[in-house]
């Protein structure tokens, strides 16, 4: 690529698409249904380590390929290079995600903008509008769909650099000063702020299942969007001059810092307000948190759409994330437009996003449900808790085994000392690989 990153914009840009809707939806609702502090623990610890080292892995792709994910796999194997390429298939992964992706956003853009007029006097109220909103208003949830997938397309054709670092340059500070704020105001409710940060760092056995294992490792790669080719791609276009290590460090702690703040905002509001949050699952935030910000009076209008506004600035960020690595591949391999390569991924999107639109409606349901479970559902389980890990797992092995280590330690020796290259080296050969077959066996099987 002829242009690069600056420092500060691929950290802002990954970070961005890191942040997204995993931790700012995801995030709340899973801690809540999974035991509180050991599920954080087990998200911290997947993040931290396999995350952060298949993290670096794919890092080292982007910058020794300069290319997407399917020619650094072809261009970067030892032997074998035009088979690797079909590993660049997980790119897939991202569009899956996408498609399913832009339907909460939708959600999160029709509540920004109903905030400003109306909130729900109750909790029974909420509760009736977004499951009328999912399962029978089919205009409303297909308009905010079609705005935000058109949003993110437009962001995304004016390129990497102009769109999406411009982009996160504005949008990235704005929404670090809206959670900020609203953290300090939530620390005005003392004791639900103390009730929060307790049920965030204090572990429930009650509701720990092992299952909670496969969930915090695909909330990891989900909200480090890692296995679909997004880190490889933002890496070759990064300045040379980076320190790489340095700036992934900053990246997951990021992601981390914003995970535990919208888990104390979304969790100080629900117990401040008597309710508790195993109970309300994925409307953790389209039904408790909206339905709360009703007893605020003027000031919960103003909160509720700062709040909405920050989860559909994440969203936007995480959503160029996910398209952005197929689109590089189609302009490199087909040398096509940015413009054409979008309007053939976008029309797949498109047909995927209402089919996860209808398989809620309750006249549509029964037609696009497999495995009892919705399309939208089991989009969201395969991808996060499979498609992910599994590329993940590919990338991982790859760097380990089938790339040369000469060059590898050539750009990593830079910044950091041999024998912490070789512990990662190891880490991604033998650790990170046996561990993620291991809870996916599970997954599987059990």
């Amino acid at each position: 690529m002829r242009t690069y990153f600056s420092k500060i914009g691929f950290i802002l840009a990954v970070a961005g698409g890191a942040i997204g809707l995993g931790n700012a939806w995801k995030f709340p609702t899973l801690s809540a249904e999974n035991g509180g502090f050991i599920f954080v623990l087990l998200y911290l610890f997947f993040t931290l380590s396999i995350g952060f080292s298949i993290f670096l892995a794919e890092v080292a792709m982007g910058r020794l390929s300069k290319s997407d994910l399917a020619n650094a796999y072809s261009s970067l194997a030892i032997s074998h290079g035009k088979r690797w390429r079909y590993a660049g298939i997980f790119m897939l992964g991202g569009i899956f995600v996408l498609s399913f992706y832009l339907v909460i956003m939708g959600w999160v853009l029709k509540y920004t903008l109903s905030s400003l007029y109306y909130l729900p006097k109750s909790l029974e109220e909420a509760k009736i509008n977004f499951h009328t909103l999912i399962s029978s208003d089919l205009s409303s949830s297909a308009f905010f769909f079609i705005l935000s997938f058109f949003l993110t397309l437009f962001i995304v054709s004016k390129g990497l650099i102009k769109g999406i670092e411009k982009l996160n340059l504005i949008i990235m500070p704005i929404l670090f000063l809206m959670l900020l704020f609203m953290l300090f105001y939530c620390m005005s409710f003392q004791k639900s702020f103390a009730r929060a940060f307790s049920y965030l760092f204090y572990p429930n056995i009650l509701y720990f299942k092992l299952s909670s294992i496969a969930e915090a490792l695909g909330l990891a790669f989900f909200t480090l969007c890692l296995g679909i080719g997004c880190i490889v791609t933002y890496s070759a276009a990064l300045n040379k001059k980076t320190n790489f290590i340095r700036s992934s460090v900053y990246i997951v702690l990021i992601n981390l810092f914003i995970s535990f703040i919208m888990g104390i905002i979304v969790f100080t509001f629900i117990f401040e307000f008597g309710t508790h949050p195993y109970t309300e699952g994925a409307g953790i935030v389209f039904i408790s948190l909206i339905s709360l910000f009703n007893q605020l009076g003027t000031l919960g209008h103003g909160l509720a759409f700062c709040f909405f506004l920050a989860l559909f600035f994440a969203g936007i960020t995480s959503a160029i994330s996910m398209i952005e690595p197929l689109t590089s591949y189609m302009i490199n391999n087909y040398k096509i437009s940015r413009l054409k390569a979008l309007f053939f991924i976008g029309f797949f999107v498109f047909v995927l996003g209402n089919a996860c639109i209808l398989s809620l409606n309750s006249d549509f349901s029964s037609m696009l449900s497999f495995f009892g479970k919705d399309f939208f559902t089991l989009l969201d389980k395969v991808t996060s808790n499979f498609l992910l890990p599994l590329g993940a797992i590919v990338s991982s092995i790859f760097v380990g085994f089938f790339m040369d280590q000469k060059k590898i330690y050539k750009i990593f020796s830079q910044f950091i000392s041999r024998e912490i290259f070789l512990v990662w080296l190891f880490f991604i050969r033998f650790i990170s690989p046996v561990a993620i077959i291991l809870v996916m066996c599970y997954q599987i099987f059990v």
